[in-house]
């Protein structure tokens, strides 16, 4: 098997604030997104997010459609965002090939056959994977890394000085809102002051830390909040209800993707740090 899956349920958050540590890691993290040979995914039941990875080598990774999809084809009612975080790579959709370098992004639109290959078996590439019911089609894009919409923000005074790259922006998707953060030398903190937004699921994947460096990443309602210690290329989930915030033990990037009722960037309710718990 090329496909491996598996599926999370929503949890409320009573429920995640009674978890001990491998209950919250059980529901909420995502490690071996990048198997070499594979694509692993996993079906949220956040608005019904799909949040997976593929590592293509020498052979390429057709996406066929599993089980919780429940269609003869995996974007018969899906879109779908590949963010390559790995070595050169090329996807081809529909028999249209796209070249993806590292930190560059693709959108396929509704109804499309997506396969995905590497330019080089040794380095071969790693493509992040985010998907979303849709219910109209829009056309299939590449964004690269220069082209995003960067926003500069924070400072090294307060451990986050870091740059935004704002992928979805320009294009047109259904509900599916993708970027990415890059944090600078010596900066640590990401996303604090924390926010929520009620109308949108939140999935965080972290890359860019050495082996022996971590994240830690902060969930939960603001006044019960929690703590999930992520390592290189593993992912979070964050219900709608929860803050998602990190600190690391050094810089790091992480890409950031939404789902929901709307696309609106700024459509957030902050949280104060004083209101935290």
């Amino acid at each position: 098997m090329t496909i491996e899956y598996t599926s999370r349920f929503a949890i409320d958050p009573n429920g995640a604030a009674a978890m001990g540590t491998d209950e919250l890691r059980h529901n909420f993290h995502i490690g071996n997104l990048f198997v070499p040979g594979e694509i692993n995914l996993t079906y949220t039941h956040y608005d019904r997010m799909i949040v997976g990875g593929a590592m293509p080598l020498a052979q390429p990774l057709k996406l066929e459609t599993i089980k919780p999809v429940g269609t003869k084809s995996f974007l018969e009612r899906r879109e779908l965002v590949v963010v390559n975080i790995g070595g050169g790579g090329t996807v081809v959709v529909s028999g249209e090939e796209h070249m993806l370098n590292t930190r560059d992004m693709l959108y396929v639109g509704l109804g499309e056959e997506v396969t995905f290959s590497s330019v080089n078996a040794d380095t071969p590439a790693k493509y992040y994977l985010l998907s979303a019911p849709a219910h109209r089609k829009c056309p299939t894009q590449v964004i690269t890394i220069d082209k995003a919409k960067r926003i500069d923000l924070g400072s090294q005074e307060t451990s986050n000085e870091r740059s935004i790259f704002q992928f979805t922006t320009a294009i047109e998707t259904c509900q599916i809102v993708v970027g990415m953060t890059q944090l600078a030398k010596g900066s640590v903190w990401n996303t604090m002051p924390a926010h929520v937004h009620d109308r949108r699921m939140e999935a965080y994947l972290y890359f860019d830390l050495a082996d022996t460096a971590r994240v830690f990443h902060f969930m939960g309602e603001p006044s019960e909040t929690r703590h999930i210690v992520m390592a290189n290329e593993q992912a979070v989930l964050s219900p709608a209800w929860s803050i998602h915030s990190g600190c690391g033990t050094s810089n790091y990037a992480f890409i950031w993707a939404m789902a929901g009722d709307n696309v609106d960037y700024t459509d957030v309710d902050p949280v104060a740090i004083g209101e935290m718990r």
